[in-house]
This record gives structure tokens, C-alpha cells and sequence, in this order.
């Protein structure tokens, strides 16, 4: 039996690249004031999503050609974890040095769109001091990281039964 290529070398690898296109897509979206366009920020879900699948493929070519389900599981949720770790990370340095208004935009934003939405005063108060909550670095913090893992997850899910290629039993 040959040498299999590291699981965590690859979802590293990979998840680093993810966590850097996601960086420059969420940053570019950010100067353009497009943050709160939730079809643009569904698209950066795609990042994550060809990031798995790249980082599959490159496993399987080092692998002649062969990934177990629990293997590409593995580097799916590892790459998200390691990918919402540097996004969070980015977001709260962002929020704490570069534009120390994001998180009071953001909670703006969200008054505005459940006024939009036709809420009462009293629907609209109480959404606001949940958010105000929710909107500490720490939580956020924490919260996008379990959110990659989560979504990740899901996606690795899905694209390792499609990837997947057990080597056979007898070589």
C-alpha cells in the first residue's frame, strides 16, 4: 500500500486559498456597500463550495484516483473550519480597526429592513436588542466559525458521495 496523502495537509492548503478568496469577495463587497445583498453574499457560499470540491479532486490525483466518504467528509469540514476561523477573524479585525462603524451599519440595516418589513414598534425594539446581542465580537466571532463547520458540513456531505471512489478490498 502506497503512501495516502495527508487529509488535514489538503484541507489546509485549501482552506487557506478559501479563506482568502472569501476575504477579498467579502471585502469587495463591503467597499461597495453590498454586504447586506443577500443574493451577492449567497454567491460567496459558492467559494466555499468550489473550495471543497478543488480540494477533493487534488486528494483523489494524490490518491491515485481513490477518496473514501469518511476521508472527503474530513476535508470538507476541516477546510470549512479552518476557512470561517480566518473569515471571522478577518470581519472582527475589520470591525474593530478598519471601519469601527460596521457593527452599528449593520445593526441599522437590520432596523431598516424589518420596518421595510412592516413590523411593529414593539416587534422592531425587541429585534434590535436581540441583535445588539448577537452583534458582540465575541459572538460573531464564534458564530461564523460555527456557521462555516455547519454549512461546510453539509456540503461535504453532499459532494463526498458524489466524489467518493473506495479503493477496492483486494489490490
Amino acid at each position: 500500500m502506497q503512501n495516502e496523502p495527508s487529509v488535514a495537509r489538503v484541507a489546509l492548503k485549501y482552506g487557506l486559498i478559501t479563506a482568502v478568496v472569501s476575504i477579498v469577495y467579502n471585502t469587495i463587497l463591503i467597499i461597495a456597500e453590498q454586504n447586506q445583498n443577500q443574493a451577492l453574499s449567497a454567491l460567496g457560499a459558492v467559494i466555499l463550495i468550489v473550495g471543497i470540491v478543488y480540494a477533493m479532486r487534488e486528494f483523489k490525483s494524490n490518491n491515485d484516483g481513490f477518496m473514501s466518504y469518511g476521508q472527503g467528509l474530513s476535508i470538507g469540514t476541516l477546510l470549512a473550519a479552518i476557512s470561517g476561523l480566518l473569515g471571522s477573524a478577518f470581519i472582527i479585525f475589520y470591525s474593530q480597526f478598519i471601519d469601527t462603524n460596521y457593527i452599528q451599519k449593520l445593526i441599522d440595516n437590520s432596523q431598516a429592513d424589518m420596518e421595510r418589513r412592516g413590523m411593529s414598534d414593539a416587534q422592531i425594539e425587541a429585534g434590535m436588542e436581540v441583535s445588539a446581542k448577537f452583534m458582540s465580537p465575541g459572538i460573531m466571532f464564534a458564530a461564523g466559525i460555527l456557521f462555516s463547520v455547519f454549512f461546510g458540513f453539509i456540503i461535504a456531505l453532499i459532494v463526498s458521495a458524489i466524489m467518493r471512489r473506495n479503493r477496492p478490498v483486494f489490490e
